[in-house]
């Protein structure tokens, strides 16, 4: 199958893109990962050549090792790049990604850990979605009648399919379903009336404090894409294909992919400080610095291995306290 995979960061998630890719590469991806991004890149992603791709005319590709090409976009959007998503994979199929059969989109704090075949063969169960840590939200829960109420107001019908909430940072679909992203690019512009505007989310600014319009009641809406994207599939005809909890790794099961959720990422996380706070290392933690450092080199081997260390010693700690 042709594929391809996309991501959007800005500032210090460029660490978490390098493992993505290395874990992407690692089992068994081969082919293009399309990277927008804001601000500067990364040492390692200014090696590459500027090429012209799609409307790009100055995109920078990165070979890190055969059969792996990273394709680094620069945006220009005004929206927080969580609710650029849908957008981004649309402007991809249109123009330099035209040709794949299947798109997938993963936050850049994510971590595969299942062979790439699996995601390949889910994608052609249905639109590829996992199981969000807050879901479920029954058919009555206030967010999602606040929903149906919200949408109703522009002619939009929802329709409640069951009761799980996914994580908006991770889709798949196939190209005949390419309509689900203009359904959702849809739904977050009428979101966005309600929230004081796309560049507006949970995380816009550097204390990952929300910038929110906040709503009277209940604020429907105070994860903008995701609930977007959860408001998206009351809308959608389709076959959606879910995978529950255990999918990034938010309860025990066979683990798809590790998501690292919260604002201290596994690269930023100091392990002592925080065991002795009652707050031992995560296993994606571990698996974040123990598993992924090829072909790309984000870390260098010396910090990796003082990381797995302190994480090791922390470990122990977390055994004597828990918050």
């Amino acid at each position: 199958m042709n594929t391809a995979i996309c991501t959007l960061f800005e500032g210090h998630y460029h660490y978490g893109v390098a493992t993505l890719a290395n874990s992407l590469y690692n089992n068994g991806f081969r082919g293009t990962f399309y990277v927008g991004y804001r601000g500067i890149l990364p040492d390692w992603a200014l090696k590459g050549k500027i090429e012209s791709v799609g409307t790009w005319k100055e995109a920078i590709i990165v070979n890190p090792v055969e059969g792996l090409q990273l394709v680094f976009l620069k945006l220009t959007t005004h929206y927080s790049l969580t609710n650029y998503k849908p957008d981004f994979m649309l402007e991809l199929w249109d123009g330099a990604a035209r040709d794949v059969e299947a798109l997938f989109y993963f936050d850049p704090d994510i971590v595969v850990n299942d062979p790439w075949k699996c995601f390949e063969q889910w994608v052609n169960c249905g639109i590829a979605l996992s199981e969000d840590i807050d879901s479920p939200l029954q058919k009555y829960h206030p967010r999602r009648q606040g929903w149906r109420n919200y949408f109703k107001t522009f002619n939009i019908d929802l329709k409640f399919k069951n009761e799980i909430y996914v994580n908006g940072g991770f889709i798949g679909l196939l190209r005949k379903d390419k309509l689900f992203l203009k359904l959702w690019i849809n739904i977050q512009e009428k979101m966005g009336l309600a929230i004081g505007g796309l560049e507006n989310s949970i995380f816009t600014n550097d204390n990952c404090e929300s910038t929110l319009l906040q709503m009277e009641g209940f604020t429907i809406f105070d994860k903008s894409d995701q609930d977007a994207l959860n408001a998206s599939i009351e809308a959608y005809d389709g076959t959606i294909s879910y995978i529950g909890k255990e999918g990034m790794g938010f309860k025990m099961g066979h683990i798809t992919m590790f998501h690292a959720l919260g604002d201290n990422k596994p690269w930023q996380r100091n392990y002592l400080l925080n065991a002795l706070d009652g707050r031992p290392p995560r296993y994606l933690d571990l698996f974040y610095w123990q598993k992924e450092n090829y072909p790309i080199l984000a870390h260098t081997n010396w910090e990796r291995k003082k990381k797995i260390f302190v994480i090791n010693i922390a470990k122990f700690i977390g055994r004597f306290y828990s918050a």
